[in-house]
């Protein structure tokens, strides 16, 4: 008898369409993927090569309890959504706790797919700017959810916007798949810095091609994180959508009232790990004395720019992908015990108590819960977070929005 096969899926558009597939088998969403799924869950393969890559996808197949994975689809869903520039599934876990079941999901990251597949069972598909990735998305699904890549329109970037060619102008895939597949309605998230790229045009420009594809927009918003139950001050804009022959009158969407103000405000301490952490987050006394000459340079000058220590009875400074997104985060933590170092450092760890807060720490600010499954390295973590969305945020524009088109 041939020995069992370890079971580990790779990274790659075979153990998306699998994966697809094994999600969606059984219900109208399973023929997009349905003839090359079963194609590479044969065993009988003409060739080793083909076999040895099949094999965990047959154990995966053959093993339903395999598939145990923390956030799985409702049984018996609501509605459909598309996952796009998916990150680690900020969209879908919001979406889901709504009722809604994801049958489509792209990202471009094989860090982020590593944790998307950790989470979900499921291998989103790559490169959303490939036909043959924008093939696999099923005709018929009801909401368009994307994050689309914000960098090019970030205050904290040089703010190229649409000329910014490997990301500004991703937002036309969106629109391209609006056009072709035509579902109800979109919900897009971005930096509040869109609001006002190029003196605003670069938003206008946005909302005049949605309205070409076929939708009613509502005007965009900037709705904040810790106005709704994460204690983050995290400004994000989301443009919100609807096809135009629902003849739904965009007046009557109401985006969420804040959930979450002045004393019954989630502080930091809230979210703060429970336990004392490893010594790898302190900072050592050269880098805080690097920090410090850092700050003191830039307010010579005039600037505001340096470290910043947080007020753990207060909310952090919005999480962001970069070196200084940790150190505009820093807090002081006492509960270090072992001050040895298990990391190579330039001098000692420092005697302040100043350490940087922990992936789940940046986790449970986005509003991720705790049995979300962080994967890989603390550097891809730290970006993985800092990329995502604020899911009560999310969740609760998402519930207007689906309150609107009636399907919940």
């Amino acid at each position: 008898m041939k020995a069992k096969a370890k079971f580990v899926i790779s990274i790659n558009e075979e153990s998306a369409i699998v994966t697809h597939y094994l999600h969606n088998r059984n219900t109208k969403y399973d023929h997009t993927y349905k003839s090359m799924a079963l194609e590479l869950l044969r065993e009988d393969n003409s060739s080793q090569s083909e076999s040895v890559v099949c094999e965990p996808f047959i154990q995966y197949g053959l093993f339903p309890e395999l598939n145990i994975i923390p956030f799985p689809a409702p049984q018996d869903p609501k509605f459909t959504f598309i996952d796009l520039f998916a990150g680690i599934g900020g969209f879908r876990i919001a979406m889901q706790n709504l009722g809604g079941k994801c049958v489509f999901s792209s990202e471009f990251d094989p860090k982020a797919q590593e944790t998307y597949l950790a989470n979900y069972g499921e291998v989103p598909f790559g490169d959303i700017t490939k036909e043959k990735t924008k093939s696999y998305i099923p005709k018929d699904f009801d909401i368009l959810c994307g994050g689309f890549p914000c960098q090019a329109f970030s205050l904290a970037g040089r703010r190229l916007g649409f000329k910014d060619e490997t990301r500004g102008t991703l937002f036309f895939e969106i629109e391209d798949i609006l056009r072709k597949h035509q579902p109800k309605a979109f919900f897009l998230e971005n930096v509040k810095g869109l609001a006002i790229h190029d003196k605003g045009r670069t938003l206008e420009t946005i909302l005049k091609h949605l309205d070409n594809a076929g939708y009613d927009v509502v005007p965009p918003q900037i709705l904040n994180a810790m106005d709704y139950g994460v204690p983050q001050h995290r400004e994000r804009i989301y443009i919100i959508g609807f096809r135009k022959d629902l003849n739904i009158n965009v007046e009557d969407f109401h985006y969420p009232e804040p959930t979450t103000t002045g004393d019954k405000r989630p502080k930091f301490k809230d979210v703060m790990e429970e336990n004392e952490v490893s010594v790898k987050y302190y900072l050592s006394t050269t880098y805080v004395e690097t920090l410090k000459r850092h700050k003191a340079r830039h307010e010579a000058a005039g600037h505001g720019f340096g470290y910043k220590i947080i007020d753990i009875d207060s909310v952090s400074n919005a999480i962001v992908v970069g070196g200084m997104g940790r150190e505009c985060n820093l807090l002081i933590d006492n509960r270090l015990t072992n001050f040895t170092p298990v990391t190579r450092i330039k001098g000692e760890v420092n005697n302040e108590g100043i350490r940087r807060m922990t992936p789940r720490e940046w986790a449970r600010l986005q509003g991720f819960p705790d049995d979300f499954k962080i994967v890989v390295a603390d550097a891809s973590a730290y970006k993985q977070f800092g990329n995502s969305v604020a899911i009560p945020a999310i969740q609760a524009t998402a519930e207007k929005e689906l309150q609107l088109l009636g399907l919940i």
